[in-house]
């Protein structure tokens, strides 16, 4: 015994209630399909809810009958398509809209199991090309969205790179600028200091010459000396002892040298210098501030005094 058309279709791997569907409005095997692949996006209960008020609908196309004869088949008298039963007459005005149809005695022969064979592996055919080519569409989506997705990514991490790179040149010209600053406050204060120096040279000289009773004269170069083998103590020199973070030095300077001159002579040694600070009486002073151009005699550090560098 053959198979009956929708057990063709469950086979095929249609669900039950669309395969009976299908077959119900399309009356064979061949419009079942064209059915199913037509209807496949639509729910199942539009679907459902479409042949009840298919049902109830009196109005249908309009078929001439044969008098005197049994009718076997049906016959669009628009295209000349002949059917085997009203089911797949009605399928064939629905999808063409026609709606002149006619009995006919001339009987359909039924289709042979090759046939249904040769009709079912066409139609699988089609299924399989449908489903194929909807395959490469969604691949080729999915690449697209890819390729949209990279391109964004790139731009944001294009984005991020200039706006760091900008912020490392902004905080590059800051320190060239706090260095520059920097390097000519050094030279405001090592002027000052200088001019300080020469002021109280002056006021020295002009001091002694008023005790000496003669005019001030311009001070001759003095040659340079060597040094002798060990310095002695006097109240024109500070012997300092500098507690740095490397551990405790002993230096003298000339009474007269500031704290300026002291914070260069150790940098220039590799010691970085910031503040002095006095132990007794307490007292700090600034390396590069105010208190820089004071002389060690002025901050009380003659003859001799100690002081920690920070």
């Amino acid at each position: 015994m053959g198979q009956s058309d929708l057990d063709v279709l469950l086979d095929m791997g249609f669900d039950k209630a669309r395969a009976e569907l299908a077959v119900k409005k399309s009356g064979g095997l061949q419009g079942a399909l064209e059915w199913l692949e037509k209807t496949q996006d639509k729910p199942l209960e539009d679907l459902q809810n479409e042949a009840k008020e298919d049902e109830l609908e009196a109005a249908g196309p309009t078929i001439s009958s044969v008098e005197g004869e049994v009718a076997k088949s049906l016959v669009c008298n628009e295209c000349g398509k002949k059917f085997r039963n009203h089911a797949a007459a009605e399928f064939h005005a629905s999808k063409t809209e026609h709606t002149d149809f006619s009995e006919s005695t001339e009987e359909i022969a039924p289709l042979t199991e090759e046939e249904k064979k040769a009709r079912l592996e066409e139609m699988r055919q089609k299924l399989k090309e449908k489903r194929a080519n909807q395959a490469i569409l969604d691949k080729e989506d999915a690449k697209r969205n890819e390729q949209i997705r990279l391109k964004s990514t790139r731009e944001t991490q294009d984005a991020k790179e200039e706006l760091k790179r900008k912020e490392q040149l902004k905080e590059a010209a800051a320190k060239r600028q706090e260095k520059l600053a920097d390097q000519e406050a050094k030279k405001a204060i090592k002027a000052k200091i200088e001019a300080d120096k020469r002021e109280r040279q002056r006021k020295a000289e002009e001091a002694k010459a008023a005790r000496e009773g003669r005019a001030v004269q311009a001070a001759a170069p003095v040659a340079a000396t060597p040094a002798p083998p060990q310095r002695t103590v006097s109240h024109n020199e500070a012997r300092l002892r500098l507690q740095l973070p490397s551990g405790n030095v002993q230096k003298t300077f000339p009474a007269d040298t500031t704290l300026f001159e002291v914070a260069q002579a150790l940098e220039s040694e590799g010691t970085h210098v910031k503040t002095f600070t006095m132990t007794f009486p307490r007292k700090v002073f600034e390396a590069s501030g105010i208190d820089s151009g004071k002389t060690l005699r002025e901050a009380g550090l003659v003859p001799s005094g100690v002081l920690i560098v920070q």
